[in-house]
C-alpha cells in the first residue's frame, strides 16, 4: 500500500438498494461524489434502476438527503456501461443482497476494473468477510476488509469495519479515518464471527426478549412499553423495531445465525416464531408494507395476538407497580427489586437482562476486541442509552454473575452453559477500567485506538467506568453555566440548566464568560457536552413575575436576552456557537448573533416561538429583518422578507444542518461538522483562526432599509387568505400580523432607514403584547404541563 496521504475524491456504491441507496446519500450529504450502480434495465435506459433508486430518496422519511443539492452528487450508472469508471474512484462500497453466489460473482466482474490503490469494501450485515475474500484475486485482498452500515446510514452512528485475514493494516486506518470524520461514524473493529458484534447481540437480545414475552406471557404492546424508553433505548422498543427493520430482513438474519452458529450454546433459539413466519408468509413484513406486528385500522392501532393469528386493540401499558420499580434510580436496587417480584412482567424484565447478560459473557472472547466495542456496538447500532456490560457493571458485577449462576442451576435460563471464569472471579468488579476493557480473549485489558483521528474528540463517548477525559481547567462555575479552558486561549462556556434552556442564570453567565473573554482570552465557545445545544428561552424561569403580573420584570429580562445576543455578535473577541440536537428559540438567536457557527450535520435548528404563542425576542426578528435588506442590495427588500417571514411564522425546521444553511438561520460561511464528537475541536480551531487573523468585531449596521407598512400589508394578505381557508387560526393570525409588523420596520414609509435597536424594540414591544394575550397564556401553560404544543 501506499504511505502517502489517502484522499477519498469519489466512490462508487454497487447497489441501488435500500442500503445502497442511502449509502450514497450520506456520502452525497459529505460533498463525496458517488456512482451509483445497479444491474442494467432491460427496456429504455440503461441506468433506469439506479436512478429510480436516485429518485426515490427525495421521498422517503427520515430523508436520507441533509440538503436539497446533495443529489446532484450521486451519479447512476449501470454493471454494463459503467465499470470503467470504477478506475477513478479512491473506495468501492458493494451493498447487494445478502447471497454469497450473487457477490461472489460481482466480485469477479468488478475486480478488473478497479484503480491500482482502490479500497474495496463489502457492506455485508452478517457473512463471512473470509470467505467473500476468497473470491478476490490475491493483489485485491490487502485492499478489502468488510465495512457495516446500519440503517439508516445517516442517521445510524455504528459502522463496524471486519478485517479479513490479509487486510493491510495502513488501509484499515485510512477507512476508519475517513468513516469517523467524513462521514461522521463510530467505528469499532469486528472480528469475522457471523452478523459480527451489533447484529449478533441486538438480535440475540430481540430473541430472547421474543422468548421471555412468550414464556411469561406478556402481550407485544405491553413488551413495547416495558422496552423502549423506560429502560434507555428507543420508542420502538423491541416489535415495533422489528417492524421498523422489515420482519423479512429480521429473519433473514436470525436464520444466518441459525446456519452459521450450530454449536452457538443459543442455536435452538435461533429461529423465526411460527407466527411471525406467517406474517412474511402473508407479506405483512412490517412499516414498509404497513402491516407486520403492529397494523393501522382507520385511527385504531392494532398488534398481533400471537395465540390466535388475530389483531387486537393496543395501547396496553405495564403494570404500574413494575414501571415504578423502574423509576429507581439505583440500578443495584432495581435489579434486586426486578428478580425479587413475582409480578410477571418485572421476572419478564429480570430474564431479558440476565439472558443478555449471560450471553455476552460467554461470548465476548469470541465476537468482539473487548467489552467497550460490545457497548458501543449495541449504543450506536441499536439506540440504548446505556450496553448491557456498562448495566451489569453498574448494578454490582458480583450481585448479578451469582445470580445468573442460580438461575442457570435453577434451569431458568434460555441455554446452560456457564458463565466464563472471568466472570466468576471473586474480585471482579466490572470489564471496564481507568486503564481499559476487558478483552475476554487474552484476559488483558485494551485502551482506547490511538489513531490519529481520535486526537479530534476532545470529549470522546465513554463507558462507564472509564478515566474521564479533562476537558480543562474550570474558569469559574455558576448555577447557570459552567466555563473552562483547556490552556489554548479559548474559553469554553456549557449551559447546566434542563435541556440547556436559557434562564436569568444562563444569560448571566453568557454574560460573565463575555467579561472573561475579553479580558483574559483569544475567543469564546458555546458548547454543551451533550445534545440539545438548547431548547430556548427558559419559560418557567419566567412563571413567578408571570403568575404576579409583574410585566415590568419580563420585560427586563427580555431586553437583557436581546442585549446577551447583541453582546455575542459585537464581542471584543471572537464568538463561536457549537450546534448538535435541537437548537430551538432563543439557542438558535444566540447561534444566529455569534460570528461563527460550526454545526453537527445533525442540528436541527429554529425560531419555534410561535409553538408558545409568542414570537422570537431574542434578537431573531431583528436579524432576519437586518439579513433581509442585506440581501435585497437596494433592492425588492419584500421579496427577501416574505422568505424570512414565513420562517418564522411557520416555525419552520432546519432537520439537518445543511437545511439550515438553505433556510438562512446560519449563514453559508458556517461550518458543518459531519461527526457530534468533533464539535468542540474544530469549533475552538475555527475560533483560534478567526482570532489568529487579527480578528475585529463587526462594525455596528447605522442603518438600514426596511419594507415598511406596505410591506406589512402584503404579507398580512396572504394571512388573511391563510384564515379565511382555515388553514391558520385567529390568534395564528395575531401572532403572525405582529411578526409582519416587526421584521417589516413598523408603522414606517418603505425603504425607511432604521437601526437595530429599533427593530429590537419592535420585537420586545410585540413579545410583550402576546405574553398578555390569554390565548398565548393558554400555549405556555398547555407546554409547560404537556410538553405539547396547543393549537388554539
Amino acid at each position: 500500500m501506499s504511505q502517502t496521504k489517502f484522499i477519498v475524491r469519489k466512490v462508487a456504491v454497487l447497489g441501488a438498494g435500500v442500503m445502497g441507496a442511502q449509502i450514497a446519500a450520506h456520502l452525497a450529504n459529505a460533498k463525496v461524489p458517488t456512482v451509483l450502480f445497479d444491474l442494467p434495465a432491460t427496456t429504455g435506459d440503461k441506468n433506469a434502476i439506479a436512478q429510480k433508486a436516485i429518485d426515490g430518496l427525495k421521498k422517503q422519511k427520515p430523508s436520507p438527503l441533509a440538503g436539497k443539492d446533495a443529489i446532484g452528487a450521486i451519479t447512476p450508472a449501470n454493471y454494463e456501461d459503467h465499470l470503467s469508471l470504477l478506475k477513478d474512484c479512491d473506495l468501492v462500497i458493494e451493498a447487494i443482497a445478502e447471497r454469497m453466489d450473487w457477490k461472489s460473482d460481482l466480485y469477479q466482474k468488478v475486480a478488473p476494473h478497479l484503480g491500482e490503490n482502490s479500497i474495496f469494501v463489502t457492506n455485508t450485515s452478517g457473512l463471512s468477510i473470509n470467505t467473500l475474500a476468497d473470491s478476490l484475486p490475491p493483489a485485491l485482498k490487502p485492499r478489502f476488509c468488510g465495512v457495516h452500515f446500519f440503517n439508516p446510514p445517516r442517521y445510524m452512528h455504528l459502522v463496524e469495519i471486519i478485517p479479513c485475514h490479509g487486510s493491510d493494516a495502513e488501509m484499515l486506518d485510512n477507512l476508519e479515518r475517513f468513516l469517523v470524520t467524513t462521514l461522521g461514524k463510530g467505528v469499532i473493529r469486528a472480528k469475522d464471527t457471523p452478523n459480527f458484534v451489533a447484529n449478533r447481540i441486538g438480535v440475540f437480545s430481540m430473541l430472547a426478549t421474543i422468548a421471555n414475552a412468550e414464556k411469561f406471557g406478556i402481550r407485544f404492546d405491553v413488551v413495547d412499553d416495558l422496552t423502549g424508553p423506560r429502560l434507555g433505548r428507543p420508542k420502538s422498543a423491541t416489535f415495533r423495531t422489528a417492524d421498523v427493520v422489515g420482519l423479512d430482513t429480521f429473519s433473514h438474519v436470525v436464520k444466518t445465525m441459525q446456519d452459521t452458529l450450530p454449536l452457538d450454546p443459543w442455536h435452538p433459539l435461533f429461529k423465526s416464531p411460527e407466527w411471525l413466519q406467517k406474517l412474511i408468509a402473508a407479506g405483512a413484513l412490517g412499516a414498509k408494507t404497513r402491516a407486520g406486528i403492529y397494523k393501522k385500522d382507520g385511527k385504531q392501532m392494532l398488534v398481533l395476538d400471537p395465540l390466535t393469528g388475530a389483531y387486537v386493540g393496543s395501547g396496553e401499558k405495564g403494570d404500574d407497580a413494575v414501571k415504578e420499580i423502574l423509576k429507581n434510580p439505583d440500578p443495584a436496587a432495581k435489579f434486586k427489586a426486578l428478580r425479587a417480584s413475582e409480578h410477571p412482567q418485572a421476572q419478564f424484565l429480570w430474564s431479558c437482562f440476565r439472558d443478555v447478560f449471560h450471553y455476552i459473557a460467554v461470548h465476548l472472547g469470541d465476537i468482539a476486541s473487548c467489552a467497550r466495542d460490545v457497548d458501543f456496538a449495541i449504543r450506536w447500532g441499536f439506540g440504548w442509552s446505556v450496553g448491557p456490560f456498562e448495566t451489569w457493571q453498574a448494578a454490582g458485577w458480583q450481585q448479578i454473575a451469582g445470580w445468573i449462576a442460580e438461575d442457570i442451576a435453577a434451569g431458568k435460563t434460555l441455554s446452560n452453559a456457564a458463565l466464563p471464569a472471568w466472570a466468576l472471579q471473586s474480585d471482579r468488579a466490572g470489564v471496564h477500567f481507568a486503564d481499559g476493557s476487558f478483552d475476554a480473549a487474552s484476559g488483558t485489558l485494551v485502551g482506547r485506538s490511538q489513531l490519529d483521528v481520535y486526537r479530534r474528540q476532545l470529549a470522546p463517548a465513554t463507558v462507564l467506568g472509564e478515566r474521564a477525559t479533562s476537558l480543562g481547567e474550570t474558569v469559574f462555575e455558576t448555577e447557570g453555566v459552567r466555563a473552562f479552558t483547556s490552556g489554548d486561549g479559548v474559553l469554553v462556556v456549557s449551559f447546566k440548566s434542563k435541556a440547556h434552556a436559557i434562564g436569568p442564570d444562563v444569560i448571566d453567565g453568557v454574560n460573565h464568560a463575555l467579561d472573561l473573554a475579553e479580558a483574559r482570552f483569544k475567543a469564546l465557545v458555546i458548547w454543551q457536552p451533550e445534545e440539545p445545544f438548547s431548547v430556548g428561552a427558559d419559560l418557567q424561569s419566567m412563571l413567578p413575575a408571570f403568575m404576579m403580573g409583574d410585566w415590568d420584570t419580563i420585560d427586563r429580562m427580555v431586553r437583557r436576552f436581546q442585549d446577551t445576543s447583541m453582546r455575542l455578535r459585537y464581542s471584543q473577541v471572537p464568538t463561536v456557537a457549537a450546534t448538535q440536537g435541537y437548537v430551538f428559540g432563543g439557542g438558535c438567536e444566540f447561534a444566529m448573533h455569534c460570528d461563527r457557527v460550526v454545526a453537527a450535520l445533525e442540528s436541527y435548528v429554529g425560531l419555534v416561538e410561535v409553538g408558545v404563542g409568542l414570537l422570537p425576542g431574542g434578537g431573531g426578528c431583528k436579524e432576519f429583518a437586518l439579513r433581509a435588506a442585506q440581501q435585497a442590495r437596494g433592492g425588492d427588500i419584500l421579496a427577501s422578507l416574505k422568505d424570512s417571514f414565513m420562517t418564522i411564522a411557520m416555525a419552520k425546521v432546519g432537520t439537518s444542518a445543511i437545511e439550515t444553511q438553505e433556510i438562512g438561520y446560519f449563514r453559508n460561511t458556517d461550518v458543518v461538522v459531519f461527526n457530534a464528537f468533533e464539535l468542540l475541536y474544530v469549533a475552538k480551531q475555527q475560533a483560534l483562526a478567526l482570532a489568529e487573523s487579527g480578528y475585529r468585531p463587526p462594525l455596528k449596521v447605522k442603518s438600514f432599509p426596511v419594507a415598511g407598512r406596505t410591506g406589512a400589508a402584503s404579507i398580512k394578505g396572504q394571512l388573511v387568505n391563510m384564515l379565511e381557508g382555515h388553514f391558520i387560526s385567529q390568534h395564528d393570525f395575531t401572532i403572525s400580523a405582529l411578526i409582519a409588523d416587526v421584521i417589516s420596520g413598523g408603522d414606517v414609509e418603505a425603504g425607511t432607514e432604521v437601526d437595530e435597536e429599533w427593530i429590537l424594540g419592535l420585537e420586545r414591544k410585540a413579545f410583550m403584547q402576546l405574553l398578555k394575550n390569554p390565548k398565548t397564556q393558554d400555549r405556555i401553560a398547555n407546554m409547560l404541563t404537556t410538553g405539547k404544543p396547543l393549537r388554539n
